[in-house]
């Protein structure tokens, strides 16, 4: 005889989830979905941005906004989440239900610290002490390798990189082992090297405690890598489901086969040197950060986030920095905006000193200067209105005006927002739709020099690849110069002309695309090309395999005189010169003869 099969630890059966319009009508945004997990399982679920993906995953703890209603059955554990009482369904979640959302900052309450909103998780099993409580707090953060985990408890979320928010997030959400983990793009402000590492950790707890995973995502070959069955969904409805490799083997549906068509797959080759006039230059940049108290109360030193960059981009370029979360990237971006002070060096704008810029002064700088931040939810005012945060800064013009509308809503069109969603608020458009709006706030003014910053790192394929396009074409027509900062090695190549490399402050490889891609020489660039895999189209029509950017196996030697590795963050770099614009960090400590062979002298030399 047969044993019986267990009940499915979630079941989502008929499930249509309609917003209210002004006028009171419903709009359908999911449509009868349906879905089961089991213990143990993971399955994933895609589709570009708006598609109700995330509108979905919030309906089964039963936080859809207020304008949302939602019809049909989930069951978890028994438990039916539409009916149940609100004490119940309150209860379940971080116990039976941990969720990673899609925007850390947002997730994580500003005004407390980070050691006490995981703490505030955690009481709610009155089994634990305070002292076992913080233990099982620095063990999770060692776990997802936050530094420092001790003084990062007496630290507020505004202090992190949104790649550290992001593990935090994680933490929070895995910490009391939920049955339910929900994880809405749990990796997508995570470097190749550690997003590795946080979904093999995932994993690894979901497995002890028997957890299922519901993975929403945009990055294939994350699905690919992780997930046992995948869900594709379109405008609110599912279009094709099946195994992971199945669907991503041979995907059937049009709409699946677009997405992967438009997955990056850049084959970097040496594009010619076309810099002009430097635009911004960068020398001996550092940034210092003052000592805070931590959960304790006890004083913790200074922390330098940016130590000694030199840096200059050409009008009409695209530079690209690539490095894990907390290296120092974004940091040094709002450095040459003057967003964030400078304790060393110069930063230099069309040859004005930006750190000493002040008044009248400053805000010429910076109408010249954009900013496309890497989360778009905490940089859009939630009082406004999507056309007009666009508006707003086009100060030329008399607000209100139907010019100023009309360039706006131009604007907006251009990067895949209609006239719809242009007059919501943003809290009612998807992660990747917000996306879209800061960076067409940005275009708008049409800038001189645009910094983004994880721009497309929300984004589905498909919309990636427009938006992609949308800055190139851009770019062509109006000359602006483009700092790219991204995790995503497969985007940087299409985009970029040259590459920084920076880990914990220190800038530790530069050079053209073609260079970093082909002849990578720190072991850091070689591990993070290790780490990056992306789907490739395999022989005959829609099908794709797993590749990763170099295996061990393909990359050149090293040098007979390899570069210092010496892992101690506080260790002084050198950049040396080893072919015309291709530079490499070495330690202080490195052989001088070996130095001067490879070219030392030039350490001054600007990435």
């Amino acid at each position: 005889m047969t044993a019986p099969r267990p009940s499915p630890l979630l079941a989502i059966d008929g499930l249509s989830i309609a917003f209210r319009g002004e006028r009171g009508e419903g709009q359908e945004i999911v449509r009868d979905f349906r879905v089961q997990l089991s213990a143990g399982e993971i399955v994933a679920l895609i589709g570009e941005s708006g598609s109700g993906k995330t509108m979905l995953a919030r309906s089964i703890p039963r936080l859809l906004p207020a304008a949302a209603s939602a019809a049909g059955s989930i069951t978890l554990r028994g438990v039916d989440m539409l009916a149940a009482p609100e004490k119940t369904v309150r209860a379940m979640r971080g116990r039976d239900i941990g969720f990673v959302f899609q925007e850390p900052l947002v997730a994580l309450n500003p005004a407390m610290r980070i050691g006490e909103q995981l703490d505030e998780t955690l009481r709610l099993d009155r089994r634990l002490t305070a002292a076992a409580r913080q233990e099982r707090i620095v063990g999770m953060l060692e776990r997802l390798r936050v530094p420092r985990p001790r003084t990062c408890l007496g630290q507020f979320p505004h202090e992190f990189s949104g790649g550290m928010r992001q593990r935090i997030v994680i933490a929070n959400a895995m910490i009391r082992h939920p049955a339910l983990l929900i994880a809405d793009e749990p990796s997508t402000a995570l470097d190749a090297l550690l997003q590795g590492e946080v979904l093999r950790l995932m994993l690894e707890l979901a497995s002890e405690s028997g957890s299922a995973v519901l993975l929403i995502t945009h990055d294939l070959s994350v699905v690919a890598e992780v997930a046992e069955r995948l869900l594709v969904m379109e405008k609110g409805d599912t279009v094709e489901r099946g195994t992971a490799r199945e669907v991503l083997q041979s995907p059937r549906h049009p709409y699946t086969q677009k997405l992967l068509a438009a997955l990056p797959r850049p084959a970097p080759a040496e594009r010619p040197d076309r810099r002009q006039a430097v635009l911004v230059s960068v020398s001996d940049a550092r940034v210092t950060f003052a000592g805070r108290d931590d959960f304790r109360r006890a004083p913790h030193p200074a922390f330098d986030a940016v130590k000694g960059v030199s840096l200059e981009i050409c009008r009409g370029e695209t530079v690209a920095i690539v490095g894990e979360s907390g290296s120092g990237k974004t940091t040094l971006a709002r450095a040459m905006m003057a967003l964030a002070p400078l304790s060393g060096g110069r930063i230099a704008f069309a040859g004005a000193d930006v750190a000493r810029a002040r008044g009248a002064t400053l805000a010429a700088l910076r109408r010249r200067m954009q900013f496309i931040f890497q989360d778009p939810f905490s940089s859009l005012d939630p009082r406004m209105r999507v056309v007009d945060a666009v508006a707003e800064g086009l100060h030329g013009l008399r607000p209100g005006s139907r010019e100023r509308r009309k360039r706006a809503l131009a604007m907006l069109a251009r990067v895949g927002i209609d006239m719809a969603q242009a007059r919501r608020f943003p809290h009612e458009l998807s992660g990747g739709q917000r996306q879209r709006v800061c960076i067409a706030r940005a275009l708008v003014l049409e800038p001189e020099f645009v910094v983004a910053d994880e721009p497309v790192s929300a984004l589905d394929p498909s919309v990636q690849a427009q938006v992609l396009k949308l800055l190139r074409d851009l770019q062509r027509d109006r000359g602006f110069t483009l700092l790219f900062i991204s995790h995503d090695l497969a985007v940087v190549g299409e985009i970029a002309e040259r590459i920084l490399v920076m880990r914990a402050g220190h800038p530790l490889e530069s050079g053209s695309t073609a260079q970093i891609f082909n002849r990578p020489l720190h072991p850091y660039t070689r591990e993070l090309l290790q780490a990056s895999a992306y789907l490739q189209a395999d022989g005959g029509e829609h099908r794709y395999v797993l590749r990763h950017w170099r295996p061990a196996e393909t990359l050149p030697a090293l040098p007979a005189e390899p570069f210092s590795t010496d892992a101690d963050e506080s260790t002084p770099r050198h950049l040396v010169e080893v072919e015309p614009g291709h530079l490499v960090a070495v330690g202080a400590r490195a052989d001088a003869a070996t130095s001067r062979r490879n070219g030392f002298q030039k350490q001054t030399k600007h990435v």
